[in-house]
């Protein structure tokens, strides 16, 4: 026998702490998962799913019991080059490329209308035209009441008897909103690094509402008339 000693093995501290000894995934450790897959755009690998799950949960057993639980049900987990996504089960694929159609990617003026639709409302073409400094085409809100965010909600007390557009319940569904009030305000804009300048004074984020109420300097829609039939762009338009 060697008289020589055996090196001492360092206890667990501060500096070096006992590595965790893996557990069975709980429900919420697959919760935690399956909402990263399903939000993610990209495969979610098993060393990217490390960094959110706890140090003693293995990413690989939630995979393997996430992917179980799907087995055989419309969406499955299913290996992605080097990650892991939530797809169509391949035999329920041919009947829904039926059904579904394809969303077309809306033109800038579109969406910024859309915005200022969202948090103005009830607005006119007039009153959308005003914020952006630029005129508005009829084509950029036709788009967005073909889509079923937008709807005519009625008419402007004001000469022409302008019509007034609002959002839609379709708008909130597409959004994952539970209420109109719910779109971020200045702080939350600010706070996403979506807007980092100074508004002008006096100028706010306006508190969104799409009741379905009237305002009193509203009436209702009634017929068509033939200006409206007949939009033209008026100064600088956009593209859409």
């Amino acid at each position: 026998m060697s008289d020589e000693p055996e090196p001492a093995v360092p206890l667990p501290d501060a500096e070096n702490p006992a590595p965790a000894v893996p557990r069975e995934p709980d429900e919420d450790s697959l919760r935690l998962a399956e909402a990263m897959i399903f939000a993610s755009a990209e495969p979610v690998s098993a060393r990217s799913l490390t960094r959110v799950l706890p140090d003693d949960i293995d990413a690989d057993a939630v995979l393997g019991l996430l992917r179980a639980r799907y087995a055989g049900r419309g969406v499955e987990l299913v290996d992605a080059g080097n990650g892991y996504m939530f797809r169509t089960a391949l035999d329920l694929a041919p009947k829904l490329r039926k059904v579904i159609d394809v969303p077309r990617r809306l033109p800038r003026v579109s969406l910024e209308t859309l915005a200022i639709i969202a948090y103005h409302q009830p607005v006119t073409r007039a009153d959308i035209e005003e914020i952006r400094g630029v005129a508005v085409s009829k084509g950029a809100i036709d788009v967005l009441m073909e889509a079923g965010w937008v709807r005519m909600r009625g008419r402007r007390k004001a000469p022409g008897r302008p019509i007034t557009y609002g959002t839609t319940a379709g708008f909130l569904i597409h959004f994952g909103l539970d209420a109109v009030g719910d779109l971020p305000g200045l702080d939350e804009l600010q706070g996403a690094g979506l807007f980092d300048g100074k508004l002008p004074p006096g100028f706010g984020v306006p508190q969104p509402d799409d009741g379905d109420t009237l305002r009193p300097d509203e009436e209702p829609l009634g017929e068509p008339g033939a200006l409206e039939q007949a939009w033209g762009p008026v100064g600088e338009t956009d593209a859409d």
